[in-house]
């Protein structure tokens, strides 16, 4: 910036400082706002080479296996045990209150809902479960046909 002494003319010259001071408190803003903007389900996802299991080994492990139904509405079991989505909290709050570890694994089907998964994680949280993890895909043989299928 040039100072004029005396005698002639207007200089045209833009003020930025002002700009510069916006500019400054937006950056602010956004850096406050952005940490506070994410948000995430903690999940534990399993070891994708897993130990085998003998055959004879009882496990007490709770899986809650989301599948489509006709109406389109998940169905819920858990362990195999058909479960109405309503009652799906207070059943698994029974089965958590005298375990130690509220440890459960959620199942989903490839053609259910993404909301309905969401909906049992959120049952599960409600009925004590403190750690929800997901199992692997299946690698069975319906997985492994499609696969061939692509390679063609």
């Amino acid at each position: 910036m040039s100072m004029s002494t005396g005698g002639g003319g207007l200089t045209n010259e833009p003020n930025v400082t002002p700009m510069i001071d916006v500019l400054l408190v937006l950056l602010i803003i956004f850096m406050m706002i952005l940490p506070m903007s994410r948000k995430a389900i903690d999940a534990q996802l399993p070891d994708p080479k897993p130990a085998v299991a003998t055959a004879n080994s009882v496990s007490n492990q709770i899986v809650l296996e989301v599948k489509p139904s006709p109406t389109g509405e998940g169905l819920f079991f858990v362990n195999s045990e058909a479960v109405e989505g309503l009652k799906l909290r207070d059943r698994l709050k029974e089965i958590y209150d005298g375990r130690p570890e509220k440890i459960m694994f959620v199942k989903g089907d490839p053609q259910v809902k993404y909301q309905d998964v969401i909906f049992a994680m959120d049952a599960a949280r409600g009925g004590g479960v403190k750690v929800i993890g997901m199992t692997p895909k299946d690698n069975g043989p319906a997985a492994a046909a499609p696969a061939a299928k692509k390679r063609k």
